[in-house]
């Protein structure tokens, strides 16, 4: 407050992230694929907010292979959440399900990106798997898939992003049996202060925010009534997909998983 000039001196550059001439697709960029399918209308939605400390974090690593469980919390998270989701919707087994990351590209640039250029430069990278495999396999399996997408998001990979926005009119990412995370813990909100001293949350009053109901989740920082550190992530389901999603994760953390048993029915959440 009361700062005379910005701490980061913003920079414009727009050209870094321009399309190139002529425009060319080198990389896969199936977040942008045009899926068939309908999104179905819930009446039932209910909206839960699920606290990620250390215990949780340390319960889930041990479910994971020895060489993965170096990842990042965010990869971690989200491929637990992708997991309990799909079994919880009961998606179609031969269906394929997709989980979409929001991965900051600004370092993947070589030289990285100016700290102040304040243009977008973020990616949606996505992983793509059966749902049948999904529910069957271990964590390990939707977790190497997270960390795939995520690497997937290299210079070369932004370029062609911006190429394949010129030559396809800016398209939406798909929606359709997808579902999309976002890590906003470190974008500061928290440390807002408005007057009023340091704020005690920031983010989303609830899960599944935007024009299709339970399609997003946010990674949010905060502390529990304990004052112990750690994320709140929000998420939107049906009534019965939120019961059998509470109870797989309370398996998982428990160290528990629940044996899976193919008795799916078509969903298109």
């Amino acid at each position: 407050r009361g700062w005379l000039t910005p701490s980061i001196p913003p920079v414009w550059e727009r050209h870094l992230l321009g399309a190139r001439d002529p425009p060319r697709v080198t990389c896969k960029h199936r977040e942008y694929e045009e899926v068939e399918g309908t999104i179905v209308p819930y009446d039932d939605m209910i909206h839960r907010s699920f606290f990620f400390g250390p215990t949780e974090v340390s319960a889930l690593r041990k479910l994971v292979p020895e060489h993965l469980r170096k990842c990042s919390t965010f990869e971690l998270l989200t491929a637990c959440l992708w997991r309990c989701r799909t079994i919880a919707i009961q998606a179609n087994p031969e269906e394929e399900v997709r989980i979409i990351c929001i991965v900051n590209a600004r370092s993947r640039f070589n030289p990285p990106l100016p700290s102040g250029y304040y243009g977008n430069a973020f990616a949606f990278p996505v992983a793509v798997a059966q749902a049948g495999k999904l529910c069957q396999n271990p964590l390990g399996y939707s977790l190497e898939l997270v960390k795939q997408a995520k690497n997937d998001v290299t210079e070369e990979y932004m370029k062609s992003l911006a190429d394949l926005m010129v030559i396809k009119g800016r398209p939406h990412f798909t929606v359709i049996r997808s579902y999309l995370v976002s890590d906003v813990t470190r974008a500061g909100f928290d440390d807002a202060d408005f007057g009023w001293g340091k704020a005690v949350y920031g983010g989303p009053a609830k899960g599944g925010v935007g024009a299709i109901p339970g399609v997003a989740s946010f990674l949010i920082p905060v502390k529990n009534k304990k004052g112990e550190a750690g994320i709140v992530l929000p998420i939107t389901l049906p009534a019965r997909a939120m019961e059998i999603f509470v109870k797989e994760l309370d398996g998982m953390l428990k160290g528990k998983p629940i044996e899976r048993k193919p008795s799916f029915i078509s969903s298109s959440l």
